[in-house]
């Protein structure tokens, strides 16, 4: 992953994507360099429109990355679990209820 996120940065900075300038990014961030990762980054780099790449990334990808902003405030969670508290209670009391009909059955 840092080596195309090497190349990514070179494009940012409108850099030739090369084998030298991909290698200097990824030395210069203090990782060992592995030459046939990077020359296979660049050969498969050079027959891609980054830019056009870039456009065409998914929006679900965009929305994963904005999703945990989006959480429900607490004071809205809280009506929503006292909601399910007494709908249990509820429950309970129907149940309750029907064991003593049963109880009462029996004697």
């Amino acid at each position: 992953m840092e080596y195309v996120y090497a190349a990514m940065l070179l494009h940012k900075a409108g850099k030739e994507i090369n084998e030298k300038s991909v290698s200097n990014v990824l030395t210069a961030a203090g990782i060992t360099v592995d030459a046939v990762r990077v020359k296979a980054l660049v050969a498969s780099l050079s027959e891609v429109n980054i830019e056009e790449a870039i456009k065409s990334t998914p929006t679900m990808m965009v929305a994963a990355t904005a999703a945990p902003a989006a959480t429900v405030p607490e004071a809205e969670q809280k009506p929503k679990e006292e909601n399910k508290k007494k709908k249990a209670e509820e429950d309970k009391a129907k149940e309750d209820a029907a064991l003593e009909g049963l109880g009462a059955l029996f004697g």
